[in-house]
């Protein structure tokens, strides 16, 4: 597995396309409300993108199980929607849903990723529990990740604590490294299985990860619509998700997906 470790020079590009990440999400944070569209959110992502100098990094993203390129600069699922939901004009935001947006771009030359859950209206109790929980579980992966810390540990507590709330960790998809590409090496599941105990990564100044926790408000098992794309928990129960770019740094880490 051949890490890539990022300059400083490096490191300082890849906040830059951070804080652009960080600018979009609070926009469509901002404008996400009753009525909208996910193609409306879209658009208004793309807008920023282009006006920013950047480009969207999902946009015509193909994968071997996908009928489609990726339409959207953003994905954009909704309730039950784990990941990779794409964005339409039909699909209209409700009071009550909740909608989880993930999005990065590529700004001279290097990527950032980010993904937050927005609440749309008045949610239920449950919804609110579940976005708490899952924002949660992402900041302990960014309090305890630092040099010579096994990833391990830091899955550990993040799965110890989703599951301590009653919920459950996707294991379908992981964070990731990321540089000049949006999908590097190594691999950052949110759980600890056979697997990565076997692999366990010692993380290491320059390291530069996507953390993406996916929890589910009930079982852990999700499936792909037919458009090759959206994924949804099997049991139609709603899900969260939340990610940040972090930097490994003397010390701890950095999170260069922030407003600057």
């Amino acid at each position: 597995m051949a890490i890539t470790l990022r300059s400083q020079r490096e490191i300082d590009l890849m906040r830059k396309a951070g804080a652009v990440v960080a600018e979009v999400l609070l926009k469509l944070k901002e404008i996400a409300e009753p009525g909208v569209s996910t193609a409306q959110l879209d658009g208004v992502a793309l807008q920023m993108t282009a006006d920013a100098g950047a480009e969207a990094l999902f946009k015509g993203v193909r994968t071997p199980v996908s009928k489609i390129p990726f339409p959207g600069a953003i994905c954009a699922s909704i309730n039950e929607q784990v990941v990779h939901g794409i964005p339409t004009e039909d699909a209209k935001l409700k009071e009550g849903d909740i909608l989880s947006v993930d999005f990065g771009v590529r700004l001279d030359g290097y990527c950032s990723d980010a993904a937050v859950t927005i609440a749309i209206g008045e949610i239920s109790e449950i919804k609110r529990t579940l976005m708490d929980v899952t924002k949660h579980v992402l900041d302990i992966a960014i309090a305890k990740s630092a040099p010579s810390v096994k990833w391990s540990q830091v899955a550990a507590e993040m799965q110890r604590y989703a599951e301590s709330a009653g919920f459950s960790v996707v294991k379908d998809f992981v964070g990731h490294g990321i540089g000049r590409k949006m999908h590097e090496e190594p691999r950052v599941p949110n759980f600890v299985n056979d697997d990565l105990l076997a692999n366990d990564i010692f993380l290491v100044e320059g390291m530069v990860l996507a953390v993406e926790p996916m929890i589910n408000a009930g079982s852990s098992g999700v499936r792909t619509l037919g458009n090759g794309w959206t994924v949804v928990t099997r049991d139609r129960k709603c899900s969260a998700h939340f990610e940040h770019t972090i930097a490994i740094v003397k010390g701890g880490c950095e999170v260069l997906t922030v407003e600057r």
